[in-house]
């Protein structure tokens, strides 16, 4: 048979124990993504400091793990960090042809200082080991051991020509493997053999322990091996492969557990001689290969992979089963029945005995398992097709009735069962056998939640529909009467308990009682306070065989535990919040499965909770740095309170942790800034906080944790003032005061040259404004002149338009007599004498000086004027102009010359000559115009 043949077999085997051990329920593992800072490199060893701070040796150099944040410190030299050490606060590192210490300044920062620098170190030495003897720090490569007196900075050398693969302090001894030649310890400066038989000779010194007050070497391929008789502790249940794993890293902790890192195997944990789990990448772990193992204050397992970094919880009280390979599904119910225990999955019903550690399948239950029902003696099983009756490993289809949700008693016999399409009454026989009897009529809806008020009386919860009062006749066979409830309203993931003889109802607005006498749904203020809108999750309340209810929330699982005195509980919160918890939104499920021990089953397996080991986490909150962030990021110094800032720093950064490395517990942080923000923060997981541009003033931060809804931290402050600006300095306000000194001097002279100034402009002014006053009188005088002017002009112009009128008038009534005598055949010297004082009249030039003169008064010197513009005109040119310009029309102007309207025609013709006029221009409106 060859080589690959073998090693094929050998993986095969591996598996099969590997598939075995992994049906069981293990410790909360974290798998931590550290993002570019090493998540995906060696991580060669592990410490931690007295402040809780995790430090890793990296393939990229110093990387630290406060539980919230990850930060890398390069190498010194630029090479892989090979080993690191904690002594108080202070980091011990080796790495390639170097190492030295890790200290914190003033700044909180780790700097990094050389303890190798002055030594001749040998070729390519790489420091793989680092450990404390006494006042002594070791560090081991493989050809030599350093030992540095921090008393006096002093430095022995232990070296070997055939190499060193690994030193050990137990005892306060320091312990040696030299390759080809043994083990050995150091004694009073000298070395002292321990063990040089050959098989310690030929084998890789991995670690020392102390079982049974012997000394026991566990060596990398031939198992853990006793110093002083050779012979070899193999683990009861681990015998036949025991010798093919190859162990690379381990450590023993006080009670005497041994956890061993393996090479593509995982982690295993012995204890009492028996390998109690192992944790691989199938049930638990990021990969197989453990390069290092690490014990924290919190009694945590840090595991340094060849590829990331994981934190086993060993002590918690939460175990884990991961259905990774998906056998079993997502986990409805659970019961322990006759030390036996089933979980009814979405696979179908699985069971195994408490001394077994694997699951196995109930032939005939294949699909979805919604509930699993204990009555006495019978076990029944709600399932997609219909209702099984279990008896041990084998499942009997009692009625082909499609989706049964629960069962509930109705009395010793009889038990009814809650199906998709209403109820159904089971009777049990003389052999606790079930049979079918009959659907109960008048009643089809979906029954996922129903209980009993009496014998005869059910109350049935539906999410989308409400609550049904059901009243059944004495035989169950047929609903009677049936009504629905208004005092509660329908709610989704609402359910419906029977407890102590009451009925409780709970959803997102609280819990209620269901009260008989009112036939009415009571809120039970009390229990009703677990549930906060802002953390509701499901109304759905389970009750487990101790009489304990369960209430589930997105941070809490809350126990209802009842009390000695009368209807009151017991309140106590389990801070495993709804993402670890891993459970479907109203299909909660909770079995008590030991003493104390609970399985809640989730969509991913199931946990265990030992409520006996159970303690609170003890939330804490711790202040990181606070830094300034302006273009320099700059850090404050220290973290004392009462710090004073400059004004330009007034953006900042408070980095907080918790140190919580439980995988099981979720940390919340809240904040507050007193005279900035008047109320705390919502809780939230971001472990940093900023503050922008703060006005100066006094300031105190505060801050705590929480893990769980209730479960808080005490109040951490750091108080804090951010000074003026320089503009606002006590220094700048007396600036300020001198200069407002100056400047109202200088006001004052410069507004007293001013003020005359301005009283001079001002009586200039009123001067002025005093002359425009008289000046503006005058102006309303002469307006009221020339109004008055302008009046008389225009009475003047009526009283000659009036005597025109009279003289035209006149001319014409005469002209009128003349012409009647005229007509007159027979003359006389009487009618003669007529027409001569008649043609007097007509032509009497006094007419005309009368009508010049109140002409000229009218319109004054226009005659004179039209005269000199025009000397050629006649008396009676002008006297036409006189007509025209009190715009007469030619028949008008006929009488006043005693002619015809045609021989005006004539005169006008004619002026219009003496004037120079075109025929396009218009006598009368030059002469008006002029």
């Amino acid at each position: 048979m060859n080589q690959s043949i073998l090693l094929l077999i050998k993986s095969c085997f591996l598996l099969c124990l590997t598939a075995n051990m992994v049906a069981q329920e293990l410790p909360p593992v974290s798998k931590y993504s550290t993002g570019d800072y090493g998540a995906d490199n060696q991580n060669w060893s592990i410490t931690q400091t007295a402040e809780k701070n995790i430090f890793f040796a990296n393939s990229k150099g110093l990387l630290k793990f406060d539980g919230e944040k990850w930060e890398l410190k390069d190498s010194p030299n630029k090479t892989i960090l090979r080993s690191v050490f904690a002594l108080e606060n202070k980091v011990y590192s080796g790495a390639y042809m170097d190492f030295g210490v890790w200290t914190k300044d003033s700044l909180g920062d780790y700097q990094y200082q050389s303890l190798s620098n002055d030594l001749d170190l040998l070729e390519d030495e790489q420091f793989w080991k680092i450990d404390q003897l006494e006042h002594y720090i070791v560090f081991q490569s493989l050809n030599s051991i350093y030992l540095y007196n921090t008393l006096d900075n002093k430095f022995d050398i232990i070296t070997s020509n055939f190499g060193i693969s690994k030193m050990v302090v137990i005892d306060n001894i320091l312990y040696y493997h030299k390759i080809n030649k043994g083990i050995f310890k150091q004694v009073n400066g000298e070395e002292v053999a321990v063990n040089t038989s050959e098989i310690f000779k030929n084998s890789l010194l991995i670690n020392l322990y102390k079982i049974n007050n012997e000394l026991y070497a566990q060596t990398q391929y031939n198992g853990i091996i006793n110093l002083e008789t050779n012979e070899e502790f193999i683990p009861d249940n681990f015998e036949e492969i025991w010798s093919k794993i190859s162990i690379y890293s381990s450590i023993q902790l006080d009670n005497g557990e041994i956890y061993l890192g393996t090479i593509s195997h995982g982690l295993l944990k012995l204890h009492n001689k028996q390998v109690e789990y192992q944790l691989t990448q199938e049930n638990a772990l990021t990969n197989n290969t453990v390069l290092n193992l690490f014990e924290d204050q919190n009694s945590n397992i840090w595991l340094g992979l060849d590829n990331g970094i994981n934190c086993v919880n060993k002590s918690s009280s939460i175990s884990i089963y991961n259905d990774d390979n998906g056998e079993l599904g997502t986990v409805y119910c659970s019961v322990n029945f006759r030390d036996t225990i089933y979980l009814g999955t979405n696979q179908g019903l699985f069971y195994r005995d408490i001394s077994e550690k694997k699951f196995k399948f109930i032939k005939g239950t294949k699909g979805q398992v919604w509930s699993l029902f204990k009555h006495d003696n019978i076990l029944l099983c709600g399932h997609n097709v219909g209702t099984f009756q279990i008896e041990g490993n084998k499942a009997k289809l009692i009625k082909n009735l499609q989706g049964t949700w629960m069962f509930r008693a109705a009395n010793d016999s009889t038990i009814i069962s809650g199906n998709y399409n209403g109820l159904h009454i089971l009777k049990r026989e003389s052999n606790d056998s079930l049979t079918y009897v009959n659907k109960v009529k008048g009643f089809d809806i979906s029954t996922k939640y129903f209980e009993f008020i009496d014998s005869t009386t059910i109350l049935v919860n539906h999410e989308y529909k409400g609550v049904y009062k059901l009243t059944l006749n004495q035989n169950l066979t047929e609903v009677i009467d049936l009504k629905k409830d208004s005092s509660v309203p329908k709610g989704l993931y609402s359910s419906i308990i029977k407890y102590q003889d009451k009925i409780l109802y709970a959803f997102k607005n609280g819990i209620f009682t269901y009260d008989e006498s009112s036939s009415t749904f009571i809120k039970n203020a009390k229990l009703s306070s677990v549930y906060d809108p802002e953390t509701y999750t499901s109304g759905r309340l389970v009750k487990t065989e101790d009489d304990r209810i369960w209430v589930f929330s997105q941070t809490d699982i809350t126990l209802l535990i009842p009390s000695s005195v009368k209807n009151e509980f017991i309140i106590e919160h389990i801070p495993l919040n709804h993402g670890n918890r891993e459970q479907i939104s109203g299909y909660e499920n909770v079995s008590l499965i030991y003493p104390d021990t609970y399985l809640l089953g989730n969509s991913n397996g199931y946990q265990l909770l030992n409520l006996k080991d159970f303690t609170q986490p003890k939330p804490e909150v711790f202040i990181n740095s606070i830094s300034v962030q302006n273009k320099w990021d700059e850090v404050i110094s220290g973290l004392t309170n009462k710090h004073e800032l400059k004004y330009k720093n007034n953006n900042l950064n408070f980095d907080v942790s918790s140190y919580n490395f439980e995988a099981s517990f979720e940390t919340e942080y809240q904040y507050k800034l007193e005279n900035y923000t008047p109320n705390w923060s919502n809780w939230q997981k971001e472990s940093e906080v900023s503050f922008k541009n703060l006005p100066h003033g006094d300031y105190v931060f505060k801050v705590r944790s929480r893990i769980g809804k209730n479960n808080i931290s005490e109040v951490l402050t750091f108080s804090f003032t951010i000074l003026k600006p320089f503009y606002l300095s006590n220094l700048m306000i007396a600036f300020y005061i001198l200069v407002l000194i100056i400047l109202g001097i200088v006001i004052h002279v410069f507004y007293k040259q001013y003020y005359k100034k301005q009283k001079r402009k001002l009586q200039e002014k009123a001067n002025k404004e005093l002359e425009l006053k008289d000046l503006e009188s005058k102006q309303k005088i002469m307006k009221i002149n020339n109004e008055k002017l302008k009046q008389d002009i225009e009475n003047k112009n009526k009283e000659l338009a009036i005597s025109t009128m009279s003289l035209i008038k006149k001319n014409e009534f005469l002209s009128g007599i003349k012409s009647d005598l005229k007509m007159v055949k027979t003359k006389d010297d009487k009618l003669d004498k007529v027409l001569k004082v008649i043609n007097r009249n007509l032509n009497n030039s006094d007419d005309w000086k009368f009508f010049e003169e109140a002409f000229n008064n009218a319109d004054k010197d226009f005659l004179k004027k039209i005269k000199s513009k025009h000397p050629s005109l006649t008396p009676n040119d002008l006297k036409l102009c006189a007509y025209l310009r009190l715009n007469l029309s030619s028949k008008e102007i006929a009488p006043l010359f005693n002619i015809s309207t045609r021989s005006v025609e004539v005169k006008r013709y004619r002026l219009r000559k003496k004037m120079d006029l075109s025929r396009n221009d218009s006598l009368t409106n030059y002469i008006l115009e002029l």
